[in-house]
């Protein structure tokens, strides 16, 4: 395959070091990728030669995006939701059903089609690479079709069969947990890596969910835990106990939680636009951070708490609102979504490393933040293939 030479960029962001929050920002420089790989990063005035040079000046390369947390596979709209609840009404878990009902009725085509026009969109704003969720079918059928749709746009599914507990199990919860455990997640096997769980009030309990993540456990499933969105629970807890890949949302936490946290292996996934989209309070990012613990940022997207794919919005909405510096957000939205999902393989610039990245219309990468709303994303690569071009090529 021919080399590429991105020539002359005012920055480039590596997050070589391997260091939590060391962005490594090399100035006034060049990389060089070739089959779907960096060959080189360096300062410009030294790029070797290359087959085809794209010239970045006065533009920054950046890692591409990892978005750890998505619920890509649904049906319908919930904006009536969303205007209520910027009238003031509350939220809670029980919207789900509604999605789930219209999930249900969807086609495999109009499902997949959702999902690929999102996937789009996550392109454009510099995602390279993403997670998705099933949990909106909470049948044996449609969790599994949802979770083979999902398997054809990424490698990293996860069953969230324990989303809700479905109207027809409302006078049987623990019949449908007998579900999940005995039949989804067997059938899941080969096509899910994760298993996840909404550890919450209107969903499962902490108890609950224990069974189902333990079942997981034995099966071989990497564990995930929707934890402490709503209130303070056992769920962070939970989540220690079942040696979780990943805590997510993390809303709510005491002071013994991050103790507990930054003595693990567990990566607390922050999810600004759900604060921003619920009108909930927001979790202060640093008493993680300084704890030692890695956060990783990412956007939810799903239609009722959190209809975003814009990392580059969830950095904005981190920096100003949950005490992040710009580098700690940069490097939580890149290197730490990909530990979210136990892959080191993501989220940097390094040589012999995979050339996802995204090219920034920008001076600094200080300007995701900077300039909230704007889409500041000139092109986006994925494995050296470029995934999206603001001019359509």
């Amino acid at each position: 395959m021919a080399s590429t030479l991105l020539n002359n960029a005012k920055q480039i962001v590596t997050n070589s070091s391997g260091k939590p929050y060391e962005i490594d920002v090399v100035e006034d420089a060049s990389l060089l990728f070739a089959d779907g790989v960096v060959k080189w990063i360096g300062n410009a005035a030294k790029a070797p030669k290359a087959d085809i040079t794209i010239d970045c000046t006065n533009q920054v390369v950046i890692p591409g995006f990892v978005d750890s947390h998505t619920h890509l596979i649904f049906g319908g709209d919930r904006s009536a939701e969303f205007a209520a609840r910027m009238a003031g009404e509350s939220y809670s878990a029980g919207g789900i059903n509604f999605t789930v009902e219209k999930t249900r009725t969807a086609s495999d085509a109009e499902l997949r089609a959702n999902a690929a026009g999102l996937i789009s969109e996550m392109y454009s704003s510099g995602t390279t690479h993403f997670e998705i969720k099933s949990g909106y079918g909470l049948t044996l059928e449609d969790e599994i079709r949802s979770l083979k749709i999902a398997h054809e746009f990424t490698e990293d599914v996860t069953l969230m069969a324990a989303h809700v507990v479905p109207k027809e199990f409302e006078s049987n919860r623990q019949g449908y947990i007998d579900l999940i455990i005995n039949e989804m997640l067997p059938a899941a096997k080969g096509i899910a890596k994760f298993v996840d769980v909404f550890c919450e009030t209107g969903a499962f309990t902490v108890d609950e969910s224990r069974q189902i993540l333990i079942a997981a456990r034995d099966l071989g499933f990497e564990r995930k835990i929707h934890a402490n969105q709503l209130g303070q629970s056992d769920s962070l807890k939970l989540a220690l106990e079942v040696n979780a890949v990943s805590a997510d949302h993390v809303t709510h936490f005491t002071d013994e939680d991050v103790k507990d946290l930054a003595d693990s292996k567990i990566v607390a996934t922050l999810l600004p636009a759900t604060e921003f989209s619920t009108n909930s309070p927001y979790p202060d990012a640093k008493r993680l951070i300084n704890a030692g613990l890695k956060v990783a940022i990412a956007t939810n997207c799903n239609p009722g708490s959190s209809f975003t794919t814009s990392m580059p919005f969830c950095i904005a909405v981190a920096v100003r609102e949950m005490n992040f510096s710009i580098e700690e957000a940069l490097w939580s939205a890149t290197k730490g979504g990909a530990l979210a999902l136990g892959d080191n393989s993501r989220g940097s610039l390094q040589v012999d490393g995979k050339a996802d990245f995204a090219i920034l219309d920008a001076p600094s990468y200080v300007h995701l933040a900077y300039r909230p709303g704007v889409n500041l994303v000139n092109a986006t690569y994925k494995n050296g293939e470029i995934v999206f071009s603001k001019g359509g090529k």
